[in-house]
């Protein structure tokens, strides 16, 4: 970059600091690229902005300064080895929920390569954006794929990210969604709204005022959504399949105990994100 680009990204990283926006000077150099419409590894061949695209550099500074999320100005946000279309109306994916959808993916591997079923069928409660159907998809597409998500908006943009892909979405309420795959399901996975409604300030502005609320808050003890899941996984898997669910990481030990405490489940694990953090739980339905 010139000397002139690079100020411009340094005036815009203090600009986002300011604001309150941690990653303010990656997101400085995020959005550069695309006001630009180059790839970030580009950036260092920039010479020079033109008129218009430094007026809209700024303006896409400036409405990242009001807590708009990266991803709604972008229009996508990466998800392990895929690209998803985001925007308003939509959960942004956190790469904290990779790790849930690695454990997945994991899972359907191992019963692909073991023979010990004819078809590995996944189904993915909550889709949101469809980040997790469409990873298992990506990296296990012999797996029959299934997504339900209850939101009229967040499953719009569900339906563009996974058109094509093979995976089956419905648009639905998990309690009650696939019916007809009752106890014939391998593996269910779910990144269910957790957050506890006395929780609402401590939500950064990003997912506060952006994120759909259904995505995000579950009752006052935030469990309210991940206790539905149990019993539909209980419905749904076949003696021996397996659930994972991601949750707050104040919830290490209340999320396993939803399972634990019903009688239904071996194999209750948590587990830890990048960060040591408690992250996301795993069960397997007793046989």
């Amino acid at each position: 970059m010139t000397a002139d680009a690079r100020g411009l990204v340094r005036q815009a990283a203090e600009q986002l600091a300011a604001a309150g926006v941690e990653s303010s000077t990656y997101d400085a150099r995020v959005l550069l690229a695309h006001a630009l419409e180059v790839d970030l590894g580009e950036l260092p061949l920039v010479d020079s902005l033109t008129d218009e695209q430094h007026t809209a550099y700024a303006a896409l500074v400036a409405r990242r300064a009001t807590r708009e999320p990266l991803q709604h100005l972008t229009g996508t946000a990466a998800f392990r080895h895929v690209e998803l279309k985001v925007g308003p109306g939509v959960f942004v994916p956190r790469p904290e929920t990779e790790l849930l959808a690695g454990w997945a993916i994991e899972a359907a591997r191992t019963l692909v390569s073991t023979g010990s079923t004819d078809e590995v069928v996944v189904v993915d409660l909550c889709t949101g954006s469809g980040a997790i159907a469409l990873a298992v998809a990506d990296e296990v597409p012999t797996a029959r794929v299934y997504a339900v998500e209850l939101d009229e908006g967040a499953h719009a943009w569900a339906a563009l990210n996974l058109a094509g892909t093979g995976v089956e979405l419905r648009h639905g309420d998990m309690a009650t969604a696939f019916e007809e795959l009752a106890g014939r399901v391998d593996i269910v996975v779910c990144n269910p709204p957790y957050i506890p409604l006395e929780a609402w300030e401590s939500v950064a502005a990003e997912a506060r005022d952006h994120d759909p609320h259904l995505a995000l808050f579950s009752g006052n003890d935030g469990l309210v959504a991940l206790r539905v899941l149990e019993g539909r996984a209980a419905r749904l898997l076949k003696p021996g399949g397996v659930v994972g669910a991601e949750h707050a990481d104040v919830q290490g030990e209340s999320a396993p105990e939803v399972f634990s405490g019903s009688g239904r489940w071996s194999e209750v694990r948590d587990h830890d994100d990048l960060a040591g953090r408690p992250r996301y739980v795993t069960a397997r339905l007793a046989r």
